[in-house]
């Protein structure tokens, strides 16, 4: 039915989940095709971290390498409050070959994912939208528009996106990994509930003298979470919780360009916020700040897709599922499932595994995902567990950068249970 230049699996979003699952598709031998709107990569994103899990899974796809060549390592989580330190938690014993978190900026990420697909054959088409969807028992057909910006208006000119063209294809599997506005969720009519209040952040990224000996910092204040990340080069990353703040939902919109998002739009970005919420948050701090490279304020929701797909496409990462940033979750469980979806389709296609399997996969991520945002049970504190550290649980889970077992093990090590 699908000649040899049609592709057997189509992936919409070029993010690290999309990328991630081209890669797992094109290593288990399935003719894959990657497509994104947008004109090029992110220069700046949120994510930046890679749980022990997914350095594993990266190694199995032959990356991991190329990855921590690239990356710094976390080796323990300090939990503080204003005053300093309170517990301490080391990510020994994790995994075999991977006890540490690597840290690495998302678009270098992306560039390196890419970098392996392009050795597998597999060009990204960016500036190409997946712009409907029909599906039967054997197939679906997507209609690709090609994008280019075209100039516009006559006193003000100004430029904006436009379809140059259309094209239909036909795959037998589709995946979403278009992100927090997917298309092809919408296009299934599949809702996207929230699951908890939205949460606003202000970021800072600066050059700082400052030795984190490779460690994440979670601070725990009655203004809310603040995490500071190490990151490679003697830069760090401050994410300051913002208690009532209201910033507008575009504004988590990733930037495509390297520029800062105004500070006039968002009165805390200014740079003396930063001394200032430093001394409200961290006055422990005393790191010096250096050269600002990204400034900015973002509204992060929590949501969870009504289902995961059906029939025969299916969504992966952010297009699913949404969260606090804190422990980078969202993006990392979003790689385990665009691999595991990869290897559910090859299975399909090379007939060893049965189409029902992926019905299983959407159950199973449902399962995992109420149980991270907490909908159903949450972590109770044993009777070895830190009196201060207990009575932050609820926001305790998302901070720790781990999904699964792992995340099991270091709740386990700081005397929690997952009810």
């Amino acid at each position: 039915m699908f000649g040899r230049h049609k592709p057997e699996a189509l992936v919409v979003g070029a993010g690290p989940v999309g990328l991630t699952t081209a890669l797992a598709l094109a290593r288990g031998g399935v003719a894959v095709r990657v497509v994104d709107a947008a004109w090029r990569p992110a220069a700046h994103s949120y994510s930046l971290a890679l749980h022990p899990s997914s350095l594993a899974l990266l190694d199995r796809l032959g990356v991991a390498g190329r990855v921590l060549e690239n990356a710094g390592h976390v080796r323990r989580i300090g939990f503080f409050d204003r005053d300093g330190r309170k517990v301490s938690l080391p990510l020994h014993g994790l995994n075999e070959d991977f006890s540490f978190v690597a840290v690495l900026p998302q678009d270098r990420l992306e560039r390196l994912l890419e970098e392996a697909l392009r050795e597998h054959g597999v060009e990204v088409q960016w500036s190409h939208r997946a712009a409907s969807f029909e599906q039967d028992a054997d197939a679906v057909r997507v209609r690709l528009d090609r994008l280019v910006k075209e100039s516009v208006g006559y006193s003000v000119a100004h430029t904006e996106w436009v379809v140059a063209g259309s094209k239909h294809l036909e795959t037998p599997f589709v995946v979403g990994a278009d992100g927090h506005r997917s298309l092809v969720r919408r296009a299934l009519g599949i809702d996207f509930p929230e699951a908890g209040e939205p949460q606003h952040f202000a970021l800072f990224e600066f050059k700082s003298d400052v030795d984190l000996d490779g460690e994440l910092r979670v601070t725990f204040g009655e203004e809310g979470t603040s995490v500071l990340w190490p990151l490679p080069g003697g830069w760090c990353r401050w994410s300051f919780e913002l208690a009532g703040a209201e910033i507008p939902d575009e504004a988590r919109q990733k930037s495509r360009l390297a520029v800062t998002l105004g500070a006039d739009r968002y009165p805390a970005l200014d740079p003396g916020r930063l001394g200032e919420l430093l001394a409200e948050r961290a006055p422990w701090f005393e790191g010096g700040v250096e050269e600002i490279r990204w400034r900015m304020a973002v509204r992060f929701e929590r949501r969870l897709a009504s289902a995961f797909g059906r029939g025969r496409i299916w969504l992966a990462g952010d297009a699913g599922h949404l969260h606090h940033p804190a422990g980078a979750q969202s993006m990392n469980v979003g790689l385990s499932e665009g691999a595991e979806l990869a290897g559910i389709i090859a299975g399909v296609l090379h007939g060893a595994e049965p189409a029902e399997t992926l019905e299983l996969f959407g159950y199973r991520r449902a399962v995992e995902w109420r149980r991270l945002l907490e909908l159903d049970g949450g972590l109770e504190p044993s009777a070895e567990a830190d009196p201060w550290l207990a009575t932050h649980a609820r926001r305790l889970l998302a901070t720790i950068p781990a999904s699964g077992p792992d995340l099991d093990a270091l709740v386990g090590r700081l005397g929690f249970t997952t009810s």
